[in-house]
Formats: C-alpha cells, structure tokens, sequence
C-alpha cells in the first residue's frame, strides 16, 4: 500500500488565487503517487464539471445566480431537487430537470476528463469512478460505464414516479420544450411506458423515499468487487471538487485504504496521511499530467 513519507503533511488552502502554477514539489510528490499505484479511484463532485462551464449550486446565491427566478421565489436549490414537484406541479419539475438535461447534454466534458482516463488506462488494476454527478460527464468522456458509481442516480435515466414497476430506462434523447423564463416544461411530459402515468429522473433528490435505487445498486456490486481486487494493491484515491454541504463523496475516499489527493479550491482541509491541492479540477489534472508524462 502507498504511503506518504510525511504523513502530517497538509497545504493549507490558498482562497485567493488558484490560476497560478501549482506548488511543484507538491505536484511531483502526487504525480509520483499516480506513476506508481496499481490502481486509481476517481472521486468526483460537482466541482469536477465547473472547468466544463456547469454551474456548481455552492450555495443559495450559486443557484440563484443560474436559476435567478427561484431568488424571487424564495426556493433554494434544496428546494427543487425534491421529488414532491412531480407530484404537485410536474411541469415546474420538469421545467428544473429539463433545463438541467439540456445543459449536461450541450455541455461538452474538459480534457482533464481524456487525461484520467489515461492515467486508468494504463494501471494494471484500472480504474473507477466514484460519482455524485448525475450529468453522465464520465461516460460521454469515454470511461467504461461498468467502471462508474453514480451515488445519486443519473439524468440520462428515468423511473415511474408511481412506482408502478422497478424499471429504470434510458431517457434517450429527451424531447422537452422549456419555458426558459419561468423553467416551465411545455407540452407533453415523459411518461412511464407501462403505466403512463408522469417519469422522473432516476435521481436521488432530498427527502426522496420513492428513489429506485436498482441500477445504483448494480454499480456498487461492481465497484465493490473492483475495491475487494485492489487488497493488498497500491491505491490512490484522486478527489475532485467534493464540497462538504453532501459529504457524500468525501466521506468515500477518506474511507478507502490508499494515499487520497484531494483537489478543491475552498474545502481542502485533509486528514493525515493525505495531499491536498487547492485547485480547481483541470488546472490539478493538467500540471499532474505534465510531470505523469
């Protein structure tokens, strides 16, 4: 198993400019734990898809600032993202997760995406993804699907809002015409093909008890047996943009046996034994690279 020759070593997190070059014996002493691991675990919130121009909803102003009419509604993003619109005004619902879909689908993946999943690519253990984005950045980016968790589901997936079955299918290519003023979805909403009551996105959302969970489940099974392959293996945990409002994907990495590299511009604070990089996402990835090449 890899280890850090100073176990205690922490860098303090620079809030003020991260455009510049990167400490570089830091950067060497990460990219020296990349070259040398058996295997690479990905970690990734929405701070990984801000290089690719997504908005990351820090906070209420950050939704506010990419959805300016829920301001004058008062209605954070905690408040949307719950599946009771579906219920109550499914064309407000889908207006939200619409407009989303159309965003995640124009939006193109950076290249820091390409150059992880070299670095996978040539591991003999590989690699995996462990995700909370629901924007499918990573397959689209080339990375084996089999090799992806989506800890809180996927856009590009749909379920019955009613439960009416534990299907989960491919949204394919969604055909939602927005009311980008009010995020209203007009005309005919997705439907369940065998109930035909409305579909939902086959995401976890908050306060959601009617998540379908069977295709997560799946990729867990997946990412379990690539972990139970890695015992014993040098493993490098590399985290990207993993805020501390969902904890969820933070809590991961720091739960693995390996050396974590956790890179965010803001919440960059580690436990020992850990390297942080306070960066955004591409410009880690890209000074990484160069020393990795």
């Amino acid at each position: 198993m890899l280890k850090l020759k100073n176990p205690s070593t922490i860098t303090v997190c620079n809030l003020e400019n991260n455009t510049t070059m990167l400490d570089s014996n830091l950067i060497k002493q990460a990219a020296n734990l990349i070259k040398n691991a058996d295997g690479l675990l990905i970690t990734a919130g929405a701070g990984m898809g801000v290089d690719s121009g997504l908005p990351d909803f820090r906070g209420n102003e950050g939704f506010w600032n990419a959805y300016p009419k829920f301001r004058h509604l008062g209605l954070s993003f905690v408040d949307l993202a719950n599946p009771r619109w579906f219920y109550d005004k499914p064309s407000q619902a889908w207006g939200f997760y619409g407009h989303r879909y159309e965003l995640y689908r124009q939006t193109a993946p950076h290249q820091g995406y390409v150059m992880l999943k070299k670095w996978c690519d040539r591991k003999a253990q590989g690699g995996f993804v462990f995700t909370s984005n629901v924007d499918g950045h990573f397959q689209k980016a080339g990375f084996d699907s089999e090799q992806i968790i989506e800890c809180h589901g996927s856009i590009n997936h749909l379920q019955c809002v009613e439960q009416c079955s534990n299907a989960i299918w491919p949204g394919g290519d969604l055909k939602l015409s927005v009311d980008e003023g009010e995020l209203l979805a007009l005309g005919e909403l997705p439907s369940c093909p065998r109930c035909g009551e409305v579909a939902r996105p086959n995401i976890l959302m908050f306060g959601d008890f009617g998540w379908n969970s069977r295709r997560t489940d799946q990729q867990t099974q997946r990412y379990q047996q690539w972990l139970h392959g890695m015992r014993n293996k040098k493993l490098v945990i590399l985290e990207f943009g993993a805020g501390l409002a969902v904890p969820t994907v933070r809590y991961e990495g720091e739960a693995q046996e390996g050396v974590l590299i956790r890179v965010n511009p803001r919440d960059c604070s580690v436990p020992a034994g850990a390297l942080s990089i306070s960066s955004s996402a591409f410009q880690a990835i890209e000074q990484l690279d160069s020393v990795i090449n």
